[in-house]
This record gives C-alpha cells, structure tokens and sequence, in this order.
C-alpha cells in the first residue's frame, strides 16, 4: 500500500499522543503532530539537558529533505559543514555531487545541534515536554493506552509511540522481542582535544584488526571512534586514553596528539529489528525499532524518515480525515527499509575490517562500485535514503510509491516549501482548484503547477512521496484521488 487512507474515519473521542523518549526521531514525531493540531505529551526519563554526548554525527540528503519541508535544513546547513565525498576503503568513493537533490552531500553536524531545532520547534508548536519523567508500562484497551510513570499519575492517551532507544520500556511493555545479535564487540570512544589537525573534515580507516573513525564537534573537540577486533572486553571494563590512541595509531598511521579527554567509554555495537513496529494502538520509531552498526551514518537518518512516515497518518485518523487501517502502512513501508539499512551497514562493517582471503573480494567490489553507474547509484541511494520507494497498488502509475525530490514550481516557489504546512501537495500542469466545493479539506491540501510543460499530475503526500500520478489527469481523475487519499 501506498498511504490509501480508504472511507475516512470519525475523530478520536482521545486525541492525544504520548512520546516516549526526546531523541531526534521523537522530538520530530511530537512536533510534526502538535503542528497539526493533535495534543502531544512527550515523556523523557532524562533531566531538560540536551547532552553534547552525541551518537551521530551526519545529516543525509533525503533525512536534510524532510528537515526542509519543516524549514529547518537551512539553520542545519549554516552550523554543519558539507562533504560531497565519502572515502570507503580501497579507493572507494561515493560521490555525492551528482545525488538528484538539493542537498548532494552529507552534512557533519553533532546529533544535539539536531535535537536544538527539532526542540525549538515542537516547543513553539505546542508539545507538552514532561522531563525527569520514567515510563515503567502500559496496558491498551479498544479506546485507547494507559502509560504508567514512576512516582506519578498514569496518562491516557488515544496512541503512544516508543521512541525510547534500543532498551526500549514500550516495546519491552507491548512484549515484542528485539532478535539479532552484537555486530561490534568492546567499541571504545573518546571526546578529546588533537594537537594536529586531520586532512579531512571525517578521517576513518581500517588496518587488519583495527579500525578507527574521527569527527568534529566543532568547539574544537573531536570524536574518536574505534575497535580492536582481537579486544574483546565486557563494557563495564573501563577505558583509558592510552587504549585509544593506539588503536587508532594502528588503523589510522598516528594519534593526532590527542590529550585532555573529557568523556570516554567502551559499548557494542548491535544489529537488531522488531519483527513488527506497531502493536495496537503502540508504535516504535528509531532505535526502538531497529538498531545497527554506525557504519554509513544512517541511524539518526532512518529515524527520522520513521518519524516524518507515521506523524502524517497519526494525524489524519486522529482527525476524522482517514480510515484506521492507514497505519497499517508503517509498518508495510518502514519495516522493509529498516531491514535494508541494517543489512548495509553491516555490509560496509565487515567489508571494513576484511582480511586475508576477502580482501581480494573487498577490492573487486571496490573497482565493481567506482564503474558501474548503476551499482554505484544505487549504493549511494541506500546510504543517503534517496533510493527508497514504497510499495505501490498493482496497475498504480510507475512513480507511485517513490520518493520526489525538489521541484521548481509556477512563480518560483518550490515544492518542500509547499509541503511546510504539513499538507499534501497537487502538482498539475495546468490550473485547478481542488477546494472550489470541498472547502473541508482546504487546510489539508495545497494546490500548484509544474514549472515547466510536464504533463504528469502527481499528489505527493506530505512526507514527500507519491500518493498518486497520471499522465494528462482529467479533472474527474484528480477528483477520484483526492477522494480516495484526503476522504
């Protein structure tokens, strides 16, 4: 399915959403809904701090996509910095500058410069933050989830979504198992000052059983990242400076002088998958549902494309404007990308650390990736999230499904501004007015034109993707989609 939203539903008699975890992915969730209306409670078990403790430390083209279409990149973009390569092993490089988007580079930024804007705006839309605030359970009935919280009064709520990480207490609550296993065993970490500065903006290699990754925070700290696969630790075994500068003289050539750490610890590295996102009326998002090694960068990036997938629908049958089963597609379109995401950074993982027999395999598929176009695109298309699509309704036009990047449209506006309402979007090669007598979905659709002399009309949902296209649409066509997509 494609986000069919099917005969429209009434409003929910408990409107309100309860989020479980403040993170990238949750403070996206709680914004996108409270900016459309719908009353949010986001709960954090964390005092109000955002911790410069970051996780990532890249922002993707199609995860940047979606930040524009909340009018948000551009603040991202004048504090991260931009590379429009990414160095692999072998002399492979994925080069971005051709990526069909506004945005053909990833952008180095901390995750809590993230967490900043995404609070700011969920706060001036209306979230209702609750910190210090400890999720212990829940139970569900027909009309609606009861969360329980450590030394407070339980909260009701029409749906609640766990966005509360790996050790999630709603997905351990809805009793979903997390199967799969730790990829990355004894990985040691370090912020601290270099006395030289490295040549790139990120810096990472492997050299046989090490491995070693550098990124900066841009107060002068750097991240330093790395493992010794023949190092295999508990994570309770406490970690010294003098650990990770050798590691990282190994896989890296030198230590880069580094001194005055002020954090430094030692964790796995997991790649585990719910087997389903949705239990009722209980949701998971981000790390909560999927988990998997760092490589790539794509963890804060797929949760935030989790978060933008289901806010839209939560909204749409809170309101009375779609029928319950459109969010049955969360789990038919996020679950198939979170499989695929995990399978590719484990892929890059293992191809980083190859040795003896596999390296001549390493370096054909190095070769292999650097001249065929079509592996390479779709390679860069998996890492930056461009490449994904949804499933489409047998006979649905081909771009059903698909991801639409920026386009021009009529008076020079674009179409991730037209999507910043949250709404929508009609883009037709010639005038119509989709509210000329259905003055009830006005505020859920925006109407505009090509740029150009295309012939496509294409209904693009608001997280971006095409609910609907035909060629040469007539107006009782356009008609019959929006009845179908917005009731």
């Amino acid at each position: 399915m494609n986000g069919t939203t099917g005969t429209p539903g009434t409003p929910d008699p408990t409107p309100r959403v309860i989020v479980v975890g403040s993170g990238p992915t949750g403070l996206l969730l709680a914004g996108d809904l409270a900016a459309a209306g719908v009353p949010v409670t986001l709960l954090e078990k964390r005092p109000h701090k955002i911790s410069n403790l970051s996780r990532a430390f890249v922002l993707h083209a199609r995860a940047l996509e979606q930040l524009d279409a909340r009018d948000l990149a551009d603040d991202l973009e004048a504090v991260g910095r931009p590379i429009t390569r990414m160095n692999l092993f072998d002399g492979l490089t994925l080069d971005l500058g051709p990526l069909p988007s506004r945005f053909n580079h990833v952008l180095v930024l901390p995750q809590y410069e993230v967490e900043k804007v995404l609070e700011r705006r969920a706060a001036e839309a209306g979230v209702d933050f609750r910190h210090d605030c400890e999720v212990t359970g829940l139970t569900q009935d027909a009309d609606g989830v009861t969360v329980r919280v450590r030394g407070g009064e339980d909260l009701r709520a029409a749906y609640v979504v766990g966005t509360d990480g790996m050790r999630s207490v709603v997905r351990e609550a809805v009793g979903l198992p997390f199967p799969g296993r730790s990829a990355i065993r004894s990985v040691v970490l370090a912020d601290v000052l270099l006395a030289e500065r490295p040549e790139t903006l990120l810096t990472a290699a492997a050299v046989g059983d090490a491995f070693a990754f550098l990124a900066p925070f841009g107060d002068g700290y750097y991240r330093v990242i790395c493992w010794h696969r023949g190092r295999d630790v508990p994570d309770h075994e406490p970690v010294d400076l003098d650990e990770i500068k050798e590691i990282t003289r190994i896989a890296l050539g030198r230590d880069y002088g580094m001194h005055d750490a002020r954090w430094m610890s030692r964790f796995h590295s997991d790649e585990r998958q719910a087997p389903s996102y949705r239990v009722g009326r209980v949701f998971l998002a981000g790390d909560a549902a999927h988990v998997h090694t760092p490589a790539g960068g794509q963890g804060m990036n797929t949760g935030l494309q989790d978060a933008a997938n289901l806010s839209w629908k939560l909204a749409a049958v809170l309101h009375g404007h779609a029928a319950p089963d459109l969010l049955d597609t969360y789990q038919s379109e996020r679950h198939p990308v979170g499989r695929t995401v995990l399978r590719s950074s484990g892929a890059i993982v293992r191809l980083a650390m190859a040795k003896g027999w596999q390296l001549p395999v390493r370096a054909a598929l190095a070769t292999a990736l650097n001249h065929l176009g079509p592996a390479r695109r779709k390679a860069v298309g998996q890492v930056t999230g461009i490449g994904y699509r949804y499933p489409a309704p047998r006979g649905a036009h081909r771009l059903t499904g698909a991801r639409v990047p920026d386009l021009a449209l009529a008076g020079g506006g674009r179409l991730y501004e037209a999507l910043r309402g949250g709404r929508f979007v009609l883009v037709t090669p010639g005038c119509y007015d989709p509210g000329a007598d259905r003055a009830d979905r006005a505020d859920r659709l925006t109407a505009a034109r090509w740029a150009s002399d295309r012939r496509t009309t294409l209904l693009v949902r608001p997280d971006g993707y095409v609910a609907w296209a035909a060629e040469d649409a007539r107006a009782p066509d356009i008609e019959q989609a929006l009845a179908t997509h917005l009731g």
